[in-house]
């Protein structure tokens, strides 16, 4: 290393297991080195996971923040503000570990862009801070594309338990790889609306919405978040914009659109400041939804927003 090199305190390993031996092997170490280092120390993995991990750590695992992240991460755009972020704003001082496993065997396709896109953001919204985060990859059950995103989203990776630098890291790439067009299906119905038009394109949202079988308390969300989003239209997106709705595989999917330019990947997944004003409509999307996807380039910008019903 030459004089005056900065090295990133902030440590973003990828494990590649393939039993439930390996699973152990890689994660309890981790886990033990951190406390025995007097570091905060996290779980936020699946749920047949992180019972793995609790029952072989035996009583230290009181000492160790558990989370399913089948639930806390269901949406991966929640992933970074409200689960890592979340736990390593609560310890500022010295280092903070976590393991993270956003990408499992079950996740399907449409969330599954997300996820990589989540992996690679963890670079920049880490960067700079002293946080160790080791997220593991199932190798024999995840697919080979997913194992080489793997590589291009984690500097370092550990395989048979070595660790290794990534030939292929470019978390950069990635992002804009995965910044794919969201063609919605032709039976989807739209609305055009404007500035005088916002409360008609919530309520013309929530009603299609509710036809295609979405009830209660995610309904209120969704009209949440079509607020959020078609406001964001008028304010930054060239004042205008459509809304689209439609029903597939089990879930009710929004859709809108507008003439704007995203220009910062990281907007809706950094927790707001106790004293923030504004900025906060895409956070609250991500809050509010099953699954958020989102294209932007020089013709505008799509969100796609999801809701189980």
């Amino acid at each position: 290393m030459s004089a005056g090199t900065v090295v990133d305190p902030f440590v973003h390993p990828a494990l590649f297991y393939r039993d439930e031996e390996e699973y152990l092997a890689g994660t309890v170490p981790f886990v033990r080195d951190g406390l025995d280092a007097g570091e905060p120390v996290a779980v936020a993995v699946p749920g047949d996971n992180l019972k793995l991990v609790r029952a072989e750590l035996g009583p230290s695992a009181t000492d160790v923040q558990f989370l399913d992240m089948m639930q806390a991460g269901r949406n991966p755009g929640r992933i970074i503000p409200g689960v890592l972020r979340a736990f390593a704003d609560r310890h500022p001082s010295g280092r903070v570990r976590i393991i993270g496993e956003p990408i499992w065997a079950g996740r399907s396709q449409a969330e599954y862009p997300a996820c990589v896109q989540h992996e690679a953001l963890i670079n920049f919204a880490f960067r700079g801070r002293a946080v160790t985060i080791l997220c593991p990859y199932d190798a024999v059950r995840l697919n080979s594309d997913v194992l080489a995103d793997a590589h291009a989203t984690h500097p370092v990776v550990v395989v048979d338990g070595q660790e290794q630098p990534s030939g292929t890291y470019g978390p950069e790439g990635v992002v804009a790889a995965y910044n794919r067009a969201l063609p919605a299906p032709a039976s989807a119905v739209a609305l055009a609306f404007d500035a005088d038009r916002l409360p008609r394109a919530r309520y013309f949202a929530v009603g299609q919405a509710e036809g295609f079988g979405l009830t209660g308390r995610d309904v209120d969300d969704l009209a949440l978040a079509v607020a959020e989003l078609t406001t964001n239209s008028v304010v930054h997106g060239g004042g205008s914009g459509t809304v689209r709705l439609w029903s597939e595989d089990g879930r009710v999917v929004c859709q809108v659109e507008d003439r704007g330019r995203l220009g910062d990947p990281l907007a809706g997944r950094r927790p707001a400041r106790r004293d923030q004003i504004g900025g906060r409509g895409l956070l609250l999307v991500h809050q509010v939804s099953d699954l958020v996807r989102v294209h932007t380039g020089e013709q505008g910008t799509t969100v796609r927003i999801h809701f189980e019903r």
